[in-house]
């Protein structure tokens, strides 16, 4: 049986003195007045920003910190007054970096066309956890993801308007749909695959209209 621990004396002679405080009304008693007043402004900033738009813990209080965002005349907050706000904020579910994480992959996947390993690196930016980034992650199969890519190949490869006549103009055509897969993370060899099966794909097309 684990053996119990006694109390800290320290706290609980601070914890009377914040009692029989109260009790007098005088001190600061129990509710430290300044501490709540300032915690509640960065508590107001704080919802405002989450009714914008959802974000993870660590981009929130890095908003919170910026100091070039506070008002001309008054003082920045403590980093500890922002994390108390957080912790309570994260309490009441309003802070859920797990539902943020799931809902940022299935929005910028879906809406954007961004790879896996884009999203990763997004979430990442954004202080998300390891374990939170696989399991946001994990909504996106292999198949999904080439067929995003093929999509976005056979779009680019829609812009060809005629069959390259050597080899030197296919080299340049595929070099451009390889390009956009490759500037939303997918993997080179995937890419180079699905490039050159959306430009062959293309130049049939042409041919048999042609």
């Amino acid at each position: 049986m684990p053996k119990r621990r006694e109390p800290d004396p320290e706290k609980l002679r601070k914890l009377q003195e914040a009692l029989d405080a109260y009790a007098a009304g005088g001190g600061p008693g129990l509710i430290d007045h300044e501490h709540e007043k300032a915690a509640a402004k960065v508590r107001e900033r704080a919802l405002r920003l989450l009714d914008q738009r959802s974000r993870s813990r660590h981009e929130l209080r890095e908003r919170l910190l910026d100091q070039r965002r506070v008002k001309e005349g008054e003082e920045p907050p403590a980093p500890e007054l922002i994390d108390d706000v957080l912790d309570s904020l994260q309490r009441s579910g309003l802070i859920d970096d797990e539902a943020f994480a799931h809902e940022w992959v299935r929005q910028r996947f879906e809406r954007r066309g961004k790879s896996s390993s884009v999203l990763r690196r997004e979430l990442q930016d954004k202080g998300v956890s390891a374990a939170d980034q696989d399991a946001a992650l994990e909504q996106i199969s292999e198949d999904d993801e080439r067929e995003l890519a093929r999509g976005l190949a056979q779009k680019k490869a829609r812009t060809v308007k005629s069959v390259p006549v050597d080899r030197a103009g296919r080299d340049k055509e595929l070099r451009c749909i390889v390009g956009v897969l490759a500037r939303r993370g997918f993997p080179e060899s995937m890419a180079l695959q699905i490039a050159k099966d959306a430009l062959d794909e293309r130049c049939d097309e042409l041919q048999n209209v042609g």
